[in-house]
């Protein structure tokens, strides 16, 4: 039995998901367990395929005044006794972390028990959790590094199956996540009557808190733009674009690549260790995408992009990972579980 841990935002969750599939199918379901804080219980509360699904009353320790800090520690004591009791429970005989806060009890309870812990590192840089537990894990997955046992990212296979090497771009794909981003948003909108000028089609996720506002301003404007607050099926989006405006959350620049789609980057600014600027920035230096501050973004670098080989950055992309990443995870953990 394995035991998936993680979550808090849609980053973590969604590679979550394609990890339980994998193990899925090689014959055993895994055990979940995540936080009742964030987002963790509105995506696997009902989810098939887990063994079980456990929500600990957890919260993040990061940009929280001491008393906070404490707070959030305690609960993370109290889940971890809790988080050891569904390991002896189910009987697991592996821990997968993803990583964030929710992923702390499961870790924790995993090296008290000597459980072993296998770790995914999301981003360029570890994050807080796993630079802890790293001394104590079995074994690091980083698409970032070049030690890894498995590098490419588990990626859902529908951003494989629809990816394509874009020859030139006819839509342009704004998206700032399942939150939404105001600076991505009004940039689109300063955007989009020089891209309809040119012919160029717009597809917008906006997020909830702006879609009516966004969409509003579009009608304002006389553009005809496809217009979202937010789609669980972003693959179907992404094989549409021919380049996209986006956020840098781990999974977000691992799906673009899977389904070769360039992006000119605008990292969250108040990411934690700034780790969505340091995630884009490995593929700008590689020439596969460009970043800019969000301070520091203007119309010319979309332009810029626009003007650039795009059909070589595509096709770069597509080569930077390969389908199967998280078979090739589940299989490494199952392979070192001692029965």
């Amino acid at each position: 039995m394995i035991a998936l841990t993680g979550g808090g935002t849609g980053g973590h969750l969604s590679s979550l998901r394609v990890l339980k599939k994998a193990i899925l199918e090689l014959g055993t379901a895994p055990t979940f367990i995540g936080s009742t804080y964030g987002q963790d219980r509105r995506w696997f509360a009902c989810e098939e395929g887990f063994a079980a699904c456990y929500f600990l009353n957890t919260r993040g320790v990061v940009n929280r005044n001491p008393l906070g800090k404490a707070v959030s520690l305690s609960k993370i004591a109290l889940a971890t006794a809790a988080a050891m009791r569904i390991l002896r429970r189910h009987h697991v005989k592996a821990v997968l972390s993803v990583g964030g806060y929710a992923a702390a009890p499961a870790s924790f309870a995993a090296v008290s028990l000597r459980i072993p812990l296998f770790i995914h590192e999301h981003n360029a840089v570890i994050g807080g959790l796993h630079r802890v537990l790293l001394p104590l894990a079995k074994t690091l997955f980083s698409s970032y590094d070049n030690g890894s046992p498995v590098r490419d990212y588990p990626v859902d296979a529908a951003f494989f199956n629809k990816r394509r090497v874009r020859r030139s771009v006819l839509r342009v794909l704004f998206m700032g996540g399942s939150q939404g981003a105001r600076y991505i948003n009004n940039f689109a909108l300063s955007a989009a009557p020089f891209l309809d000028e040119r012919g160029i089609d717009v597809s917008h996720q906006t997020g909830e808190r702006d879609y009516r506002y966004v969409k509003a301003r579009y009608r304002s404007l006389n553009v005809n733009a496809d217009i979202f607050p937010f789609d669980s099926s972003m693959a179907d989006r992404m094989s549409q674009a021919d380049l996209a405006v986006s956020r840098a959350g781990a999974g977000t620049v691992w799906e673009l690549a899977a389904n070769g789609l360039p992006a000119l980057f605008v990292p969250y600014p108040y990411a934690v260790r700034d780790h969505q600027y340091l995630n884009a920035n490995y593929f700008a230096k590689q020439g596969l995408g460009w970043v800019t501050r969000e301070s520091s973004l203007k119309l010319e670098m979309l332009f810029s992009a626009l003007r650039s080989d795009i059909g070589e950055v595509s096709s770069r992309l597509i080569a930077m990972i390969r389908p199967g990443g998280a078979q090739e995870m589940a299989e490494y953990v199952m392979g070192h579980i001692k029965h």
